[in-house]
């Protein structure tokens, strides 16, 4: 029943994507026109995830929701069958004529992707599902609560019935866990120590007070003051909750904790992707999956040097003007990040004001855009902080995409676990990078885009995404919104991290450098808390080669932007550059860079 079920809701998604030019090869067989092949392969991806479905909100303006009440297959059959659906969408587009197509660039984007998903299915198991960054355990709590929405009475009865499921799903990735362990693929012991940990003060509170529970309360509550849920039936869905938490929620951590609880005593303490197997092979396509570049470790890791050494030079000139003594600059910084001046009381009204200031940075950017932009989001960005349950572990910052249907903004989550994280001269630029013109800006104009296949309005390239936002930060001071010395010093700390970036994330990876001779390189080189310096270097061993991509990125798009001024003279406008760049959506660095050549070539002005 439940493939016909998927059969049917296939070809009504299918249905609606087509917008009415739908025919039976579309969902079965070649299709017939290569537009039907590009939805037909985001059907069936999107269709084994319920999940991303649900963040998308594609579907719902249609009144289709069958997927709100699901979660995602986190077995190893179901990791397989993504693997399998990636080498028969590259076999069928490759009988396409491409050269007879009046989009190639699409053909060529997706056939980048593919073609490297199909060559790292090697090591598609090379991965650590639980992890303190963004694993499994934090993020299905995560979902729930900053994802799954509640705005009807079906909404409601779903996150019920979604939670009910978290049992099955906590054994699948446990199974997945244990196939990764049999072909030597376990985190390092800090990683269990750290999952631990959050696991069990995930489950400490009693099922009434839990983070699950109380949010949904406040969401069906909300329902019955506006009129969609009776009292009566909120009650029902509470109580049936609180069992779920009881009797499903609490044993799934409770199984998860104790396997890693056997594993911790006698779990390595190596921590780069060198101890796997055909580690250094795996690394190298990490490395070209994120940069979508075929730099070595080796060039990533000099590059890194000589973007330190460049970026610490300006800042010791800044330094050195304002009256610091720049002998130990990793020192210096360490203490002008904890002058008072420069940090918001520790309280709950000081960080209430860090959420305000940087929607009103937020807003005072986006009024001053048309300078330099041409193309504008039509949706918000909203700032919150991340949620308390996972802010132990989780990044400084990070930007989650606004809902296709437009019904919510998007949201720039700032991690407010400690003040002394947060100095005032480094928000401008966070601000930027996470919201306009950075994440929100670029990710919401793609997903807005038209006249382009679905799939390009949402496919990630680490390196064009990360790169223009880091990019962003650069258009930001350019343009005068950081004049002062130490928003200046907050723009280069941000530049100077992410080249930082660049020589820790090859050393732990493929120097085999230990994870505390990474710790003293950056506290060292940027002077960072070290609180936020070790969090990175965690983040870096269980996500190998993914943060090479920012400043990888962000160092073509300069490139390019002065390529074309070099090229186009008195004709080159940066807002043309912008929108030549932003109008394509993501795109592998070696595509990016013909379509600014293709431009240039052409003369330059406003794309058509």
């Amino acid at each position: 029943m439940k493939r016909w079920k998927k059969i049917v809701l296939g070809v009504l998604a299918a249905l609606l994507l087509a917008g009415g030019t739908f025919c039976v090869p579309t969902v079965w067989g070649t299709p017939w026109f290569i537009e039907h092949f590009y939805m037909r392969v985001f059907v069936k991806f999107a269709l084994e995830h319920p999940m991303l479905l649900s963040s998308m909100r594609l579907l719902e303006p249609a009144g289709i929701t069958f997927h709100n009440d699901d979660l995602d297959d986190f077995s190893v059959e179901g990791e397989e069958r993504g693997l399998a659906l990636a080498e028969d969408a590259l076999a069928t587009l490759r009988r396409y004529d491409r050269a007879g197509l009046d989009d190639p660039l699409s053909y060529d984007v997706l056939e980048w992707f593919l073609e490297d998903q199909v060559a790292s299915q090697r090591y598609a198991f090379h991965s650590y599902p639980v992890n303190q960054l963004s694993g499994f355990q934090s993020a299905l709590p995560d979902f729930m609560i900053n994802t799954h929405q509640l705005d009807t009475a079906a909404s409601a009865d779903d996150y019920v019935t979604r939670v009910s499921k978290f049992g099955v799903a906590f054994d699948q990735t446990l199974e997945g866990l244990r196939y990764r362990e049999a072909r030597g693929v376990a985190p390092p012991r800090f990683v269990m120590t750290r999952v631990l940990a959050e696991m069990r003060e995930f489950i400490a509170p009693a099922p009434t007070e839990h983070v699950l529970y109380t949010h949904f309360a406040e969401g069906a509550t909300a329902l019955v003051d506006a009129g969609e849920l009776d009292a009566g039936a909120r009650d029902e869905l509470l109580a049936r909750l609180a069992s779920e938490l009881e009797t499903t929620v609490y044993p799934a951590y409770t199984r998860m904790i104790e396997h890693y609880a056997a594993l911790e005593p006698t779990a390595s303490e190596d921590d780069g992707a060198w101890k796997l197997p055909d580690g250094a092979a795996f690394y190298t396509s990490r490395l070209r999956s994120f940069t979508t570049t075929d730099m070595s470790a080796e060039e990533i890791h000099a590059l890194g040097r000589s973007e330190v050494s460049r970026i610490q030079g300006e800042m010791k000139e800044i330094l050195t003007a304002q009256g610091y003594d720049v002998t130990d600059f990793g020192g210096a910084m360490q203490a002008l990040n904890k002058e008072p001046r420069f940090l918001y009381p520790d309280t709950d009204e000081g960080r209430a004001k860090i959420l305000a200031d940087y929607q009103a940075i937020l807003d005072e950017i986006d009024a001053g855009m048309d300078e330099f932009f041409s193309l504008r989001p039509r949706v918000g960005v909203s700032v919150e902080r991340v949620p308390e349950f996972k802010q132990a572990t989780a990044p400084g910052a990070y930007y989650n995409p606004a809902p296709l249907d437009g019904s919510k903004p998007g949201i720039f989550y700032a991690n407010l676990r400690s003040v002394e994280e947060i100095p005032k001269f480094g928000m401008r630029t966070l601000a930027y990078h996470e919201g306009i013109p950075g994440h929100h800006f670029q990710i919401t104009i793609a997903r807005e885009l038209e006249g382009v296949p679905f799939f390009r309005k949402v496919i990630p390239f680490t390196a064009y995404v990360e790169g223009w936002a880091l990019y962003a930060e650069r258009v930001a001071a350019e343009h005068g919104f950081q004049d002062d010395p130490f928003d200046r010093l907050g723009f280069l700390s941000a530049e100077l991290f992410r080249a930082v970036r660049l020589v820790v994330d090859t050393g732990i990876h493929d120097k085999r450098w230990t994870r505390e001779r990474a710790i003293d390189y950056m506290l060292a080189s940027t002077g960072m808390p070290k609180s936020d310096v070790v969090a990175e270097i965690e983040r870096y061993i269980v996500n190998p080669g993914q943060a090479c991509a920012y400043k990888i990125g962000q160092l073509k798009l300069l490139e390019l932007r002065a390529r074309a001024r070099a090229a186009l003279g008195e004709r080159f406008d940066i807002r043309d550059f912008h929108a030549v760049v932003l109008r394509s959506g993501a795109l592998p660095l070696t595509l990016l860079e013909r379509v600014v050549d293709e431009w240039i070539a052409a003369g330059g002005g406003a794309p058509a």
